[in-house]
C-alpha cells in the first residue's frame, strides 16, 4: 500500500539477526510489563534481570520462561560475559550510576528514559561517552515512543519531505492522567513537565529538526506553566495542567498540552505537524493510533500496525542492535536524548518563574 505514490512508511522494529545478550538491570513493573513483553514478541535473548529487591523478580522465571536467570547482584550481572547490553530500568536517579558502571564493564547500554533529571549528571555526561567511545561500546536511551507507530510513521514522512518544512506541531492529551497520588512519580517536582512528557518534547524536537533545512529547527527557547485543577486531590502534589512550548530558531514551534484528568469516552493523544506542504494527523495510545497525510487535496489513511506498548520498546532496543552491527551511533544516543533532557529542565525552571522563556543554547543546554 502506497501513501500518495510513495511506498508506505515501515514502522516495525527492525532488529539485525543476532539478538542475544540483553540483561535487565532493574527489574521492576516497568520492565515486567513493557520490556520483557517486547522482547518476548520479537525474540530477543535476554540472558537474566536482576533488581534490589529480591521480590520483585520472584515470578520473572516463570512468566517468562525465555529469560535466562536471576541474578544474585547488579555486580554479578556486569560480570557475566554473556551479556552484551544493559538495559537499565532503574529509577532516574540512578541510570548514570549503572551506565557508568555497564560502561566499565564493556556493555552496551540501552537507559530507561529519562536519562536523567539532573544538571551535574547532564554535565558528567560528555566524560561518560568518551569513556564509551574508548571502550568500543554504544550508549542508547530508551525514547521507545520515537517507534510508536504512528509516531515512528510521522517522523520518516517528515525526514521524506512529505509535508515540506515543519511550521509548527501540536499535542493534546485528551486521555486520563495515569494514576499519580501515592505513587512516587508525585514526589517528582513538576512531575509532567520533567518526566511524563518526556516523549512528546522529544519526538517533537525530532520533528522540529528533522523538518528543517539550514540548521534552523534546533530548540531556542522552552516556555512552560503547570497549575492544580477544579477537582484535583488535595493530597496530590504536583499539578494536574501543564503545556510546554518550544521554539525552534527558524520561528518553527511546538505545543504539548495536558488539560488535565480527561474524562472521555474515545480518549487518545492526538498530534497535528504542520508543514509548508501539507498537514499529518494521528493519534497515539488507549487503541486511538492512527495517521493520515494531507498535501492540501485531500488525506489518505497512512497504514500501520502495532503500538507503543509494546511494540516501540522493542523498536528502541532494535535501534540499538543494529547500530552496533552498523558501528554507527544510535538514532537515540544518550548524546542526543540529552538535549531532550536539557529542554524539559529549561521547562522546570521556566514554570518556575511563571511561565517565562529560557533560552536553550546552541550546544542544547538550558540556559539560565
Amino acid at each position: 500500500m502506497s501513501t500518495h505514490g510513495a511506498p508506505a512508511p515501515e514502522t516495525r522494529p527492525r532488529f539485525p539477526a543476532d539478538r542475544s545478550g540483553v540483561a535487565i538491570l532493574g527489574c521492576g513493573t516497568v520492565a515486567q510489563s513493557a520490556h520483557l513483553p517486547a522482547y518476548e514478541k520479537y525474540d530477543v535473548g535476554v540472558t537474566g534481570v536482576w533488581s534490589r529487591t529480591a521480590s520483585t523478580t520472584a515470578t520473572v522465571l516463570k512468566r517468562f520462561p525465555f529469560v535466562g536467570r536471576r541474578y544474585a547482584s547488579a555486580e554479578e550481572l556486569l560480570a557475566d560475559p554473556e551479556v552484551r547490553i544493559v538495559d537499565i530500568a532503574t529509577p532516574p536517579d540512578q541510570h548514570l550510576h549503572w551506565t557508568e558502571a555497564a560502561v566499565a564493564a564493556g556493555k552496551h547500554v540501552l537507559s530507561q528514559k529519562p536519562l536523567t533529571l539532573s544538571e551535574a549528571d547532564l554535565d558528567r555526561l560528555p566524560a561518560v561517552l568518551e569513556r564509551a567511545e574508548a571502550a568500543g561500546v554504544r550508549v542508547a536511551v530508551n525514547h521507545n515512543a520515537r517507534w510508536a507507530p504512528a509516531w515512528r510513521a510521522a517522523t520518516l514522512l517528515v525526514r521524506d519531505g512529505a509535508i515540506g518544512e515543519v511550521v509548527g506541531v501540536t499535542h493534546l492529551h485528551d486521555k486520563p492522567l495515569p494514576p499519580l497520588v501515592g505513587t512516587p512519580f508525585d514526589e517528582v517536582a513538576h512531575m509532567l513537565l520533567t518526566d511524563y512528557l518526556v516523549h512528546w518534547v522529544d519526538i517533537s524536537r525530532s520533528w522540529l529538526a528533522d523538518g528543517s533545512t539550514g540548521g534552523q529547527g534546533g530548540v531556542a527557547s522552552v516556555q512552560a506553566t503547570d497549575s492544580r485543577l477544579p477537582g484535583q486531590p488535595a493530597e496530590s502534589r504536583n499539578p494536574w495542567s501543564a503545556t510546554t512550548i518550544l521554539t525552534s530558531r527558524g520561528g518553527a514551534t511546538a505545543v504539548v498540552r495536558i488539560a488535565g484528568d480527561v474524562v472521555a469516552s474515545s480518549p487518545g493523544c492526538p498530534f497535528w505537524v504542520h508543514g509548508t506542504h501539507g498537514t499529518l494527523r494521528g493519534s497515539v495510545l488507549v487503541e486511538s493510533d492512527h495517521l493520515t497525510l494531507d498535501d492540501g487535496r485531500g488525506a489518505s489513511e497512512v497504514p500501520l500496525s502495532g503500538a507503543w506498548f509494546v511494540d516501540g520498546f522493542a523498536g528502541a532496543m532494535a535501534e540499538l542492535m543494529q547500530a552496533v552491527e552498523d558501528g554507527r551511533e544510535p538514532e537515540n544516543s544518550a548524546a542526543d536524548a540529552a538535549r531532550s533532557a536539557w529542554l524539559v529542565i529549561a521547562a522546570r525552571r521556566s514554570a518556575e518563574r511563571g511561565g517565562l522563556p529560557v533560552p536553550v543554547r546552541d550546544d542544547g543546554r538550558a540556559g539560565s
